[in-house]
């Protein structure tokens, strides 16, 4: 069965890391549960070979397990960890990152009219979905693993079977999502150009008139297509992304907590304060001691 050898392959090729000399191809091995973590998701596809992971966006929550994958088209401020893993039987994972020009380059390869195209006017999907894998998916990804134990297959075989798995999920169950990361006119596509907007200048103050001219939609079709992709208004990603950089900030200066808040765009310590311990569950000061306290470790 295809789904025991990429356990196999993953147990294996997960002891040296995340990544493999595959470009964009992760592997994860997780030996037990951790407490939510905080990130930003990339594009990419997750295969679940064992155990179970949840994520939140926004208000949403996502679960995924054994045989199912998830589609990220969006970069997003996410929460997530693993919550069904033991030594035992540890949680294993495959990550594909999704390149739009290798989405393009594929429905340029298509017949013309296959696919809807999704394009103005269209609500754009949400930016992350769940969906059980097929056979043919989950062997794929098992051809594309095996590669990892013959190098010189590699830089022949292995970009045909990614184009392979493209296919499977352009014409999966999330296929309209994932076509929307290869049309330079889609809803997703316009959407993203205010996501990257936001992470770049996520210190600065924001006018949702400008971002909806930025992504080429009226200020109304904006909103709808931003809450639809990201579960959350421009200015509560705004602060997402805020918080996470904050974070980031203290793991690295744990001594400047007002500094962190003013460079993340907080002109109110007390703001940051209590809005950096709503999404984090304690205030700056004291996660940024548990931060720094591993590396004093021995």
């Amino acid at each position: 069965m295809s789904l025991d050898e990429l356990r196999t392959l993953i147990t294996r090729h997960a002891l040296d890391g995340a990544t493999t000399v595959l470009d964009g191809v992760l592997v994860s091995r997780v030996d037990e549960p951790g407490p939510p973590t905080a990130s930003t998701s990339s594009t990419v596809m997750a295969l679940i070979a064992q155990g179970a992971k949840r994520l939140a966006l926004g208000d949403r929550v996502y679960e995924y397990r054994a045989g199912q994958y998830l589609v990220a088209s969006v970069d997003l401020p996410i929460t997530g960890h693993y919550f069904e893993a033991t030594p035992a039987e540890p949680a294993l994972g495959f990550g594909l990152r999704l390149r739009p020009s290798a989405v393009a380059a594929l429905l340029l390869d298509t017949a013309a009219g296959e696919f809807p195209r999704g394009g103005r006017g269209t609500t754009a999907p949400s930016g992350i979905a769940v969906n059980d894998a097929s056979d043919e998916l989950v062997d794929a990804v098992v051809r594309l693993l095996r590669l990892l134990d013959h190098p010189r297959d590699l830089p022949v075989l292995a970009p045909m079977i990614e184009r392979e798995i493209l296919w499977r999920l352009i014409t999966g169950a999330q296929g309209a999502t994932v076509r929307q990361l290869g049309l330079a006119d889609s809803s997703l596509t316009h959407v993203s150009r205010a996501v990257h907007w936001i992470r770049d200048h996520h210190a600065e103050t924001i006018r949702v008139d400008d971002l909806a001219r930025l992504s080429g939609m009226s200020v109304s079709a904006f909103h709808r297509n931003f809450q639809a992709v990201t579960a959350m208004s421009p200015i509560q990603f705004q602060k997402q992304i805020r918080l996470q950089e904050a974070r980031l900030l203290l793991a690295t200066h744990p001594d400047d907590v007002a500094g962190a808040g003013y460079t993340v765009g907080y002109e109110s310590p007390s703001q940051f304060s209590r809005e950096y311990r709503r999404q984090f569950g304690t205030s700056p000061s004291r996660d940024a001691a548990r931060l720094r306290a591993p590396a004093a470790l021995p």
